[in-house]
This record gives structure tokens, C-alpha cells and sequence, in this order.
């Protein structure tokens, strides 16, 4: 009898020690991602790491793209979810799950509360998209309840936190956790069993779960790789955090690029992060769009705004990446087809060919037709003319919008107006007035 506790106690403690072994420790925190991958091996689908020949040939560099979008969710998110649920005690799983998400985070626990069978309650913010909560919808079936609350990521978390403490159920945080960290470790874990000696891994950056655990598993197994973070121009959570050494609450985000809008970066997350990046690097929303359609209308690939980040900053690093191996991190795929008016509409505007403006025209015969045949050029094209005084349409000035061919024509139709006196304000770069009227 004796013997056979002695057999048990050595059985555990190999056991702990081989866990031991393969520890990832950051900062203090003990990360096991080998044990989160083995966990998800058969759950989730293991997602390409794509050559891509477009962007190879205009960097001039060898560029792959981690195709997180082909994810069964369309997302990496189901890896940290199903991390995390499984190892809540049965007890608790017995309870349900609540959680909180702009789409993605909720499309993954909403497929793990189905495949589980386990009662799954998700906040998503009143903005989010209806393909989205359509999604969510779908993959959770009868065991999935949907909540809008918030108009914020932030504000429909805090909805979420309350309501867990009301009904004493567990919270599975987007981001903020270790186990969410580990299971997000399998994108990297993934990437490594692919390829080797990469000089740049690009990874977008929402609320941090995603960068932390692909790149401390990198820091640990490919420590010459550099990690650049991605971030919106309007939501720059992470970089603030990192100026101010600490996790600050960024007011008033661009919520655009939904998946990567998060106004307070999570505390674990930063804890890794700022030992695992090496630099961040803030995306235009104008430029992510410009990018979703380019990977669309030449690569046939949809990514959704924040998906694009790791793709959208590649301008800015062509020196740095020429004749390097780099991997892309595409995060998801869940683009609404809603949305592409206001994504085209999005890039136009940062790529300088779209413009609008109030114009008095003068009260006279011909006066519109001599601005349409003198004033634009021969490829510029109105697309939207409306009186804005209504009532009054002899006094009132209209709003013109323009599409330019090309963002060189924009000083010579300038000039065309001003050498015809025509009465304009341009609005584009006046926020209130172009919220207002556009």
C-alpha cells in the first residue's frame, strides 16, 4: 500500500514537473501554452499560414498571412474561449457562462456553450453589427441569450460584470485572463509549427489578449522575431498605456474598427505586452479600409476592420521588412456587407479622392452647368448634390460631394473654382460640420 502512494506521489510530481518544463514566464506570470494547444488540437480548426504573392511582390519581402479569419468562428477568439470554459469546475459550468463582446469574443463562446451544452448569457454594445449578433445567434442555437447594452465595448462589459454578480455566475473576460491569454498562445504556437526564422510578426491589438499570448510564446521560442503591435488611430489604448507605464481609460474612441476599439487595454495583457512588444504602431481607419478592399478585389480575401491592421501598417515598414520573412496575424473575418458602403467611403476620403463642399451657386441661368463643364475635370464625378435649405433653394447653399480620379487632380480643381469665382467651403476637414451634414 505503502509502495503504491509512493508510485502516485512520483506520477504527480512528474506530472508537475513536466508542466514546470513547459512554462512560459513573463513578467512574473506563468503562462502553459502547449498545454492550452493540446487541449484545443481537435477542437478548433488548425487555420493556414498563406504565402501571399501580392503582398510578397510589393514589399519585396517573403509576407504570410496567419488566416485567423478561416477560423470556424472567423476568429481567433474560440481558442481562449474554450480555453477558459474548460477549465471551470463542473459546478460552475453547470451555472452558465456570461461574457462580453463587440462580435467576435461572443461568436466564440456562443459555438462553446453549444458544443458544451451549457447555458451562455452574451453582452454585445447596441453598435454592434447584425451580422455579428446573427452570428452569435447561430452558433450559441437554444443555449445562447443575447443582450444589448452599452454603446461602448467597455460600457456593455460593465453591463455584463453587474449582471454576473446579480445571478452568481462566472465572467469569461475578451481578454483579461490567463487562461484566455494561453488559448489566444495557440495562433503563435500554430505559426511556429509552420514556419521558422521570422524577422516580423505583425499582430493587430484590442483589449491585448491576442498580442500577449502569441508573443510571449515568441519572446520564449523565436526571440529574434520582432513584435509589432497594431493598434487604431482612433482607439490607442494600448500605446497610451504603454507611455503612461500603466493601463489608462482612453476617452472618446473612434469605434469604427470594432474589434480593436477598446478604451482601457486589459491589466494581465499589459503586464506581458509591454515586455513582448517591440514596438507599437497606430493605423489610420481610412488606411484599414483602403486595405480591406485591396484584399478583397485582388486576393479574394475578406477581413473584417480590424482583421486589416497587420496588412494596412506595411507602408510604414518597407525599409525594415525588404528581403525579410514576416507574418501577417489576419484576427477575423466578420465583415457585414452593410458595412462596405461606409468602408469605401472611409478610403476614399484617406486616400484624398473624395471631397465635399457647401457651394453658393450664383442665382443665375447655367450657373450649375457652367460648374459641371468647366469647373470639374474630365474624370472628376459628382457624387451627391443636395440643397441644404430646403424651403429656399435660390439662397440656400448645396452640398457637393466629389470623387477624384486621382488625389494629384484635387489643386487643380482648386484652382478650377477659384478662377471661376466660385463661392465654396470645403467641410472634409471640419469634424463638426462634416458629422453634421455628411
Amino acid at each position: 500500500m505503502e509502495v503504491h502512494n509512493d508510485n502516485k506521489s512520483n506520477t504527480q510530481n512528474n506530472h508537475l514537473n513536466e508542466n514546470e518544463r513547459k512554462t512560459i514566464e513573463i513578467n512574473g506570470i506563468k503562462l502553459n501554452f502547449e498545454e492550452a494547444a493540446e487541449k484545443l488540437e481537435n477542437i478548433i480548426r488548425h487555420t493556414p499560414l498563406q504565402y501571399n504573392y501580392n503582398l510578397s511582390l510589393k514589399y519585396d519581402c517573403q509576407v504570410y498571412l496567419k488566416r485567423e479569419d478561416l477560423q470556424v468562428v472567423r476568429s481567433y477568439k474560440l481558442k481562449g474561449a474554450y480555453n477558459m470554459i474548460t477549465s471551470l469546475p463542473s459546478e460552475q459550468l453547470l451555472k452558465g457562462v456570461v461574457c462580453a463582446s463587440a462580435g467576435n469574443h461572443a461568436q466564440g463562446v456562443a459555438f462553446c456553450c453549444n458544443q458544451l451544452k451549457i447555458k451562455g448569457v452574451v453582452f454585445m454594445p447596441i453598435i454592434a453589427s447584425k451580422q455579428k449578433i446573427k452570428q452569435t445567434k447561430m452558433f450559441g442555437g437554444s443555449y445562447i441569450e443575447v443582450k444589448l447594452e452599452g454603446n461602448t465595448f467597455d460600457e456593455s462589459a460593465a453591463a455584463a460584470r453587474a449582471y454576473t454578480l446579480e445571478n452568481n455566475i462566472i465572467f469569461i473576460p475578451a481578454f483579461d485572463a490567463l487562461k484566455i491569454i494561453e488559448g489566444q498562445g495557440k495562433v503563435g504556437v500554430e505559426i511556429l509549427q509552420q514556419e521558422q526564422n521570422i524577422d516580423y510578426l505583425f499582430v493587430p491589438v484590442g483589449g491585448g489578449g491576442l498580442c500577449a499570448g502569441v508573443g510571449a510564446y515568441f519572446k520564449n521560442k523565436s526571440p529574434k522575431t520582432k513584435i509589432i503591435g497594431l493598434e487604431p488611430e482612433g482607439a490607442p489604448s494600448m500605446k497610451k498605456a504603454l507611455e503612461a507605464g500603466k493601463p489608462i481609460t482612453v476617452q472618446n474612441i473612434d469605434r469604427f474598427i470594432d474589434g480593436a476599439a477598446i478604451q482601457r487595454i486589459g491589466d494581465i495583457p499589459f503586464k506581458i505586452c509591454k515586455e513582448v512588444i517591440d514596438e507599437m504602431h497606430l493605423v489610420p481607419e481610412g488606411k484599414a479600409c483602403t486595405t480591406i478592399l485591396q484584399l478583397y478585389n485582388e486576393d479574394a480575401i475578406v477581413v473584417e476592420p480590424a482583421g486589416a491592421l497587420s496588412i494596412a501598417c506595411l507602408d510604414n515598414f518597407i525599409d525594415d521588412i525588404k528581403g525579410k520573412k514576416i507574418v501577417c496575424v489576419i484576427s477575423g473575418g466578420n465583415n457585414d456587407i452593410d458595412r462596405m458602403p461606409e468602408i469605401k467611403e472611409r478610403s476614399l476620403l484617406y486616400e484624398g479622392l473624395k471631397y465635399y463642399f457647401l457651394v453658393h451657386f450664383p442665382q443665375r441661368a447655367g450657373a450649375f452647368k457652367e460648374f459641371f463643364n468647366s469647373v470639374l475635370g474630365p474624370d472628376d464625378d459628382i457624387t451627391r448634390f443636395e440643397y441644404i435649405q430646403k424651403t429656399n433653394k435660390e439662397s440656400g447653399p448645396a452640398l457637393v460631394g466629389i470623387e477624384l480620379a486621382r488625389k494629384a487632380y484635387y489643386t487643380s480643381l482648386i484652382n478650377r473654382m477659384k478662377n471661376y469665382n466660385i463661392d465654396f467651403s470645403e467641410i472634409n476637414k471640419n469634424d463638426t460640420l462634416y458629422g453634421y451634414l455628411v
